[in-house]
């Protein structure tokens, strides 16, 4: 045992020789086993114990049971409470989610305390077939399928070489005592019900099945290594500044593979990216959700855009003459000029006739049936259709503001100006306006 898991370490390289590690210590006998071999392969361990209680006085009874413990055999123990049905109902997440979110947060804190290497958990080879299959049942990608790896981050997996029966093996060899979990009996969890159930029915098909599915993963696991690689190398050519190029999207050989990698670390699900795949040739305005994000299409892209916890800023803003400055909504600046003038071709710049305008300003996200005369023309036109012949996406329309004179729109800010307050051979005074660079 003490060699299989060594040379795992060394290969996976998990651990520099004699790291100080934090070990995450249930009291179950796959923690029990996990501390015990670190100890003998010459690691430095911190064990670290979290009481969830979830289990009334059998959390209590492991808490004690594990202090016993690392006090008889001189191994220092940190240990902490949560009120994890707190947590959980704050945070509106399941408690299994909580409890994982909890113990590890808390591992790394203790980790830096301790100038630990890492944090070693002890998932072994059973947990990763259980975990392929979970993921299965509920839909998964590569990543998916190849179970648990090795080492995420900071957070190690030195058993993941060992299956539990010899686990068992090794502990009543050694004879070291552990606790036992009747949570683990409960079939009303779906991974408890797969390993009590499902896998003993998959073994009668198959003796070696657990075997199988191991090997399966760690081949995905190479696959996944050269599917990566792909990815990244489309994910370049594809999406620039928070848009996805639709035409380049349809050239890779799986777009939907590609919106799958791209969009599931923002919270979307399987079902909703493959409805934004089916609507690549959709018309222009659809809405994809996520809790944290959404997906625009327009003509030509998916724009990816973040939800705001902020409420949409429908304020209307009042300039007076003697405005200099506004940093919110919009970085502006104002300044009145005295002709002669040099006038410079930019978006960005408004030149109006002051003696054209009436005092105070107002400042205001645009409105349906909102029309103005585009500089240079003489009839009016809808805001709407400006923008629909500008080719402004969805969120490009959301995120425009207006500068009025009276009901009178004088300029589209950081867009276009109105024809009827442009500077003539009768201007005296010119209005200046300057949406600033970093807006």
């Amino acid at each position: 045992m003490l060699d299989t898991v060594r040379t795992f370490i060394q290969k996976e390289e998990l651990l520099s020789k004699e790291a100080t590690v934090i070990v995450g210590l249930s009291g179950g006998m796959d923690s029990m086993a996990l501390l015990d071999i670190l100890t003998l392969l010459g690691y430095r361990c911190v064990a670290a114990h979290c009481n969830f209680h979830l289990r009334g006085e059998e959390s209590n009874n492991d808490a004690d049971f594990v202090k016993r413990w690392c006090k008889d055999v001189g191994i220092p123990l940190v240990t902490i409470d949560f009120d994890t049905n707190e947590y959980a109902f704050d945070r509106k997440i399941s408690i299994e989610m909580a409890a994982r979110e909890l113990r590890y947060n808390w591992f790394e804190i203790m980790r830096k305390e301790h100038q630990a290497e890492a944090i070693a958990v002890a998932h072994h080879r059973d947990d990763l077939v259980e975990t392929v299959l979970l993921n299965l049942v509920r839909g998964t990608g590569i990543k998916g399928l190849r179970g648990i790896a090795p080492k995420n981050r900071k957070v190690i997996r030195p058993l993941l070489s060992v299956s539990r029966d010899e686990l068992a093996q090794y502990m009543a060899e050694r004879d070291i005592p552990y606790v036992f979990d009747s949570s683990n009996n409960d079939d009303y969890f779906l991974r408890n019900a797969l390993r009590l159930n499902v896998i003993p029915l998959l073994e009668k098909l198959n003796p070696a099945v657990k075997d199988a599915i191991f090997r399966t993963a760690h081949n995905l696991a190479q696959v996944e290594n050269v599917y990566n690689a792909a990815i990244r190398e489309s994910l370049e050519n594809i999406v620039q500044n928070d848009k996805i190029d639709v035409k380049a999207l349809c050239k890779t050989p799986s777009p939907q593979s590609i919106l799958f990698e791209l969009l599931t670390p923002l919270d979307f699900t399987p079902s909703t990216i493959i409805d934004i795949s089916e609507s690549i040739d959709a018309e222009p305005g659809k809405i994809f959700l996520s809790q944290s994000h959404r997906v625009i299409k327009d003509r030509d892209y998916f724009i990816i855009d973040r939800l705001s916890n902020n409420e949409t800023f429908e304020e209307s803003i009042l300039i007076d003459s003697q405005e200099k400055e506004l940093t919110s909504p919009l970085p502006l600046t104002f300044s009145i000029l005295t002709m002669p003038v040099t006038i410079e071709r930019n978006k960005r710049y408004l030149y109006a006739d002051l003696d054209l305008l009436t005092f105070p300003l107002t400042l205001r996200k645009w409105r349906k049936g909102d029309w103005f005369i585009p500089f240079g023309m003489k009839g009016r036109k809808k805001l709407s259709d400006y923008f629909t012949n500008q080719k402004f996406s969805l969120k490009d329309k959301e995120e425009v503001w207006i500068l009025l004179s009276g009901e009178d729109i004088v300029w589209i800010v950081g867009e276009r100006p109105d024809e009827r307050y442009r500077i003539t051979k009768d201007t005296l005074r010119v209005f200046h306006g300057v949406l600033e660079e970093d807006s």
